[in-house]
């Protein structure tokens, strides 16, 4: 999909973050949207900066984690725009904890977004992209999708798991020879507000909140609008996958080198660092 203009996307997430600038660079690129979000409130103030720029928008409240909404919002999309050309599976949220500590609700609760919904938005829209003259899957996973690292095991495994299925759906759409493909995207740190909305499981010594939100502030270089300058560059070349941020090419890279050597590098860092796992 080279061309972006007069094409339909969907995007979930849309209220803040990365899904807010994308609605928005798609909207500069003349695409339809379809948005999505539990957030009402950021999710119409997304319409209408898109709406301003000139888009076509329809939004809707959509919780990933409910499949027959999901479909549901797939039929209407259809139904409003004709038709679907790009779905970017973008919805996520955050947990801190060890997996000795968290609870099996606060680790259903994140899989149920982080991956079941990519599953959900994948299942229900596929056959629609089938159907348009082109179509094109985008996942977004993390760094975290690449590699592990303490306290972050659920986040962890769901983004493996949003990596593998990715994956695989993308071979199996070029076995079928359907004229629709698929990218996995693994940003690094974004200056998006996750971090402010993760659930955190409080202990003693490990910092607030507010200290952590202030060095994930620090980490995170790379602006929401070049994130979604590189996933857009992505989908119109094609990519398999789409790495943001200096710190995610070095990651990718260390992953490389040392596959599983990276683990006691991560083990020695977590030991000097500020906020313990």
């Amino acid at each position: 999909m080279r061309e972006l203009r007069g094409r339909v996307a969907v995007v979930t997430g849309a209220a803040s973050g990365i899904g807010r600038a994308l609605a928005f660079e798609l909207a500069r690129e003349g695409a339809a949207l379809a948005l999505s979000d539990v957030d009402e409130a950021g999710l119409a103030e997304t319409h209408a900066g898109a709406g301003a720029i000139g888009s076509r928008v329809t939004s809707e409240r959509v919780d990933v984690a409910d499949r027959a909404a999901v479909h549901a919002h797939a039929e209407r999309v259809v139904a409003e725009h004709s038709r679907v050309n790009l779905v970017i599976n973008n919805a996520g949220v955050g947990l801190g904890a060890t997996i000795s500590e968290m609870s099996y609700a606060d680790l259903e609760w994140l899989f149920g977004i982080n991956f079941w919904g990519v599953v959900r938005g994948t299942k229900a829209f596929l056959p629609h992209l089938k159907q348009a003259s082109e179509g094109h899957l985008v996942n977004v996973s993390s760094v975290f999708g690449l590699i592990a690292v303490p306290g972050q095991g659920a986040y962890n495994a769901a983004k493996f798991a949003v990596r593998g299925f990715t994956e695989c759906l993308r071979q199996e759409l070029e076995l079928e020879g359907v004229n629709v493909s698929a990218t996995c995207v693994h940003p690094g740190g974004i200056q998006t507000n996750i971090a402010r909305k993760a659930r955190i499981v409080a202990r003693e010594g490990r910092p607030s909140r507010e200290e952590m939100n202030a060095l994930f502030d620090r980490m995170a270089r790379t602006t929401l609008e070049a994130a979604a300058r590189a996933i857009l560059r992505g989908v119109k070349r094609n990519a398999r996958r789409v790495l943001i941020g200096a710190d995610a090419h070095a990651i990718a890279a260390l992953q490389r080198l040392l596959p599983t050597g990276y683990q006691a590098l991560v083990v020695r860092l977590a030991r000097r660092s500020p906020i313990p796992p």
